[in-house]
């Protein structure tokens, strides 16, 4: 894909977070302490912050509105990447021809650049698995509003956007053994479907990748900046996992009885560990991010 970027986006920095946001900003409560301060530090030091969720594009509205996020993010467990609106400018030799898949789209606000196949297909995909294996599975898409509301224990406005989706199908089982389950996630992984569990629910993709997601920014930051700037993964334990492979630097956000039990492994500057309700975390975060490693 070609961006034009205007010269004017960004300012010098070493570095760009990649941030596993969904257990600093729970769906239902507040959000962890500091966090607010901490991104607008970064924003007036001009570093950016990528947010990494799996909620959907719809779902995530209203938490960057209340932290004032600007930046681009990562939606739907590495579906896609969403740009706000003259982050990037797309030239127009970036339109792909009739004959090829567009490189970009627009939804909403936002220019998205999708890894994934764009819905129907894996709900086409999770429906014909579930008939071919006999292992029935319930979507978010087939309940009523009421059902839906009880299932994922949200307001009924907030359950209806947790099941708008761009990309991904998010379902739970029906009531089957755990052998019928892993039976059906063996072969639709075995079709190429990437499954992510989140509590009793599930989402299913077809060609997701955080890795390619981080990829693509990657490459426009370096870009728009004419030089290499490293990534920083954040990321509480539950998270980590799936975004430290992807980054050059992490720094892992755990409750002080994890450091505890974690203590005998040793830090160094590009793996950081910090307790995640200490009154200075974020401070310390700030330093760590500062750190020339």
């Amino acid at each position: 894909m070609k961006f034009a970027i205007p010269e004017h986006c960004l300012r010098q920095t070493s570095s760009i977070l990649y941030i596993a946001v969904d257990s600093l900003i729970p769906l239902r409560g507040k959000s962890v302490p500091g966090l607010d301060e901490f991104t607008a530090t970064l924003d007036h030091e001009g570093i950016p912050d990528v947010w990494v969720t799996s909620r959907s594009r719809l779902q995530f509205d209203e938490p960057r509105r209340k932290n004032g996020h600007t930046h681009p993010f990562i939606a739907e467990d590495g579906c896609a990447v969403y740009l706000p609106e003259d982050y990037f400018h797309l030239r127009p030799e970036s339109v792909a021809s009739k004959q090829q898949k567009a490189s970009t789209l627009r939804l909403g606000r936002f220019t998205c650049i999708p890894m994934a196949e764009a819905l129907p297909a894996a709900a086409e995909a999770l429906e014909t698995l579930s008939e071919d294996t006999g292992v029935p599975v319930v979507t978010l898409r087939s309940l009523s509003p009421r059902v839906l509301a009880q299932n994922t224990n949200l307001p009924q406005l907030e359950a209806e956007l947790s099941r708008q989706r761009d990309f991904d199908e998010v379902f739970f089982f029906a009531g089957v053994s755990d052998e019928d389950v892993e039976r059906f996630l063996v072969e639709g992984r075995n079709r190429k479907l990437q499954f992510r569990q989140h509590g009793v629910l599930w989402s299913v993709a077809i060609g997701a990748s955080l890795q390619r997601c981080i990829r693509e920014l990657s490459k426009l930051y370096d870009r728009a900046l004419r030089y290499h700037a490293h990534s920083i993964g954040i990321a509480t334990p539950d998270q980590a996992a799936g975004l430290f492979p992807f980054c050059e630097r992490t720094i892992l956000l755990a409750e002080s009885s994890l450091l505890v039990d974690s203590a005998d492994q040793p830090e160094s500057p590009r793996a950081r560990r910090f307790p995640l309700r200490a009154a200075d975390t974020w401070d310390r975060v700030l330093e760590a991010v500062h750190t020339k490693s």
